[in-house]
């Protein structure tokens, strides 16, 4: 939030017979009515009961299907919020740590549960490629070879969109450095493996693994200040 940062569940894992909730699952809602508990949390400790006036961002995985960014928005809608501003990953995380030059963009996000690739050209989405596994996956696996297998399937994915790019936006994407985020982003044995093997240099955040939810606060922001309030209403947007 504008002015106060990272919001958290106030009572993150709680579920209604103390079980841990994971409404989300590879990028998916599994549980919309576990799921709305919980937005419903982080909406009272962020907005308190009165949530007229506000906007909120949702940033959903690039090759969510329909099914479930409606589902998302019947949950945001909820709420009780005036306004939802819907995003793919890839745009919030190019908003956060992207070049501020203009071209094709290349955003690789390594999260627990999904492996995301993602060319952005003139900030939409052109091509993308999506493995559901992710660090969460490799846990069983040797420390050495893990670097190994998270590194090969991000480059398995950009190769495939390499053969399917008739327009060399890759390669323009490429010499200027893809965007790395998600946990797998603060493993050096695995930007270094990618940065090495593109033959390029990566860019990356402060903070990877918080890169989509700071860029999608940046673009939260940006929309705040150019929004004009409807002369009937009063109050301060939040």
């Amino acid at each position: 939030m504008p002015g106060r940062g990272l919001v958290l569940d106030p009572f993150p894992g709680s579920g209604p017979h103390g079980g841990a909730e994971r409404p989300v699952r590879r990028g998916r809602i599994v549980d919309p009515e576990s799921c709305g508990r919980l937005l419903g949390r982080i909406a009272d400790a962020a907005l308190g009961p009165d949530r007229s006036d506000s906007v909120i961002v949702l940033s959903h995985p690039v090759l969510a299907g329909a099914e479930h960014r409606t589902a998302a928005r019947a949950l945001l809608a909820g709420l009780g919020t005036t306004r939802v501003l819907v995003l793919s990953s890839a745009r919030a995380a190019a908003a956060y740590a992207g070049p501020r030059e203009t071209g094709p963009l290349l955003v690789v996000d390594m999260g627990a549960e999904l492996t995301e690739v993602t060319l952005l050209v003139g900030g939409l989405v052109a091509d993308a490629r999506q493995a559901e596994s992710g660090l969460d996956d490799l846990d069983g696996l040797d420390p050495a070879a893990l670097p190994t297998a998270l590194v090969r399937t991000v480059l398995d994915m950009i190769t495939s969109m390499w053969r399917h790019d008739r327009h060399g936006a890759i390669r323009g994407a490429l010499r200027k450095g893809p965007v790395l985020a998600g946990g797998g982003a603060l493993r050096a044995d695995v930007t270094d493996r990618i940065a090495r093997c593109l033959g390029t240099r990566v860019r990356l955040a402060d903070d990877p693994s918080t890169t989509v939810v700071r860029g999608a606060g940046q673009i939260l922001s940006s929309v705040l200040r150019h929004r004009t309030a409807p002369p009937e209403r009063s109050g301060r947007p939040r």
